[in-house]
């Protein structure tokens, strides 16, 4: 295993999620990334570091294809590949409430495996 690289990967991962989580915190409802320019701007900021997420988790699996694996099954890591898929080439049918919905749903529970990862790589 790539540990240096791999563990880059999942810092940028990490720290990419804390961005997220700051920029989102204003953010009461989908409509509020609708609302106004600051609105707007948090949206694609977001938008482009769940891309970069998604991205960082495809080159972690081309990496080393069993890593992720360990914490959660590939259903779970394919669906927030794919959804860097869509963010990449379908960005025009991304909406607000979707994105909204990936903050308040699912962002804790990507950050808990991804610390899962983390610690993986420094028992090893």
């Amino acid at each position: 295993m790539d540990k240096a690289n791999i563990s880059e990967l999942i810092h940028f991962i990490l720290q990419s999620i804390h961005l997220i989580q700051e920029r989102f915190a204003p953010i009461n409802s989908s409509d509020d990334f609708l609302a106004d320019n600051d609105g707007l701007m948090r949206l694609d900021a977001i938008s482009m570091r769940l891309q970069a997420i998604g991205e960082a988790l495809k080159n972690i699996d081309k990496k080393e294809r069993d890593f992720l694996l360990q914490v959660a099954d590939k259903t779970y890591w394919s669906k927030i590949i794919k959804t860097r898929e869509i963010l990449t080439h379908h960005y025009i049918d991304i909406d607000a409430e979707t994105i909204y919905d990936i903050c308040n749903e699912k962002l804790d529970e990507l950050e808990d495996k991804v610390l899962e990862l983390q610690d993986k790589i420094f028992k090893e």
